[in-house]
């Protein structure tokens, strides 16, 4: 949820070109989400059905409005935010159509929308992995450029190359793998709704 908060207040920032405070701002929401996986790993108490599907959706967020205000800010190039955002609406339309091709009748909007009645995980591929790490170390390195003036870097631009390839790699990763990458929850869970 911090991370959700965090993320128009960068982009405010970065739109208004305040990019030391920016900065940090982007610091913070990693601290936030590095706590947020320690936690989930180290007390089993703290996974929750709710927390696996605000994590990724976080990260979505969080990334495509760092991605379109830095693209604001003219420090990444139009196309690369594109393919990034036209990447992650594929990947978010697959999840509402595996979401309800999982959910067993009678297919109602609170059941669909319910987060605590989790029909389907999807895990992620390796590639796809990479491809966030990359992305993240592509907004690190593009917030700290106007600060520390290495703006026309070739190796900032060699990183936008980089992070082209391992999104269109791990969008095909998805296509590919398909089926792979969606295990199915068998959920003994009833609430309203269910007639089970």
């Amino acid at each position: 949820m911090a991370r959700m908060g965090l993320a128009p207040v960068l982009g405010y920032l970065i739109v208004e070109e305040n990019f030391n405070v920016a900065l940090g701002v982007f610091v913070l929401a990693g601290v936030t989400d590095l706590l947020d996986g320690f936690i989930a790993r180290n007390w089993a108490n703290q996974k929750s059905a709710l927390g696996s599907a605000l994590d990724p959706l976080a990260d979505k967020i969080l990334i495509s409005v760092l991605y379109v205000s830095l693209t604001c800010a003219n420090l990444i190039p139009v196309p690369l935010t594109s393919m990034i955002i036209l990447r992650d609406a594929a990947l978010i339309a697959a999840v509402f159509y595996v979401r309800y091709k999982t959910l067993s009748p009678p297919r109602t909007l609170s059941r669909y929308f319910n987060p605590c009645y989790a029909t389907a995980q999807l895990k992620p591929t390796f590639i796809s992995k990479m491809n966030t790490a990359v992305q993240l170390i592509l907004v690190a390195a593009s917030l700290a450029a106007p600060v520390f003036n290495y703006v026309d870097s070739v190796y900032l631009q060699t990183l936008w190359c980089i992070t082209a390839f391992t999104t269109v790699t791990s969008g095909y990763s998805y296509y590919h793998y398909g089926r792979k990458t969606v295990q199915v929850i068998k959920n003994k869970w009833s609430g309203p709704g269910d007639q089970r």
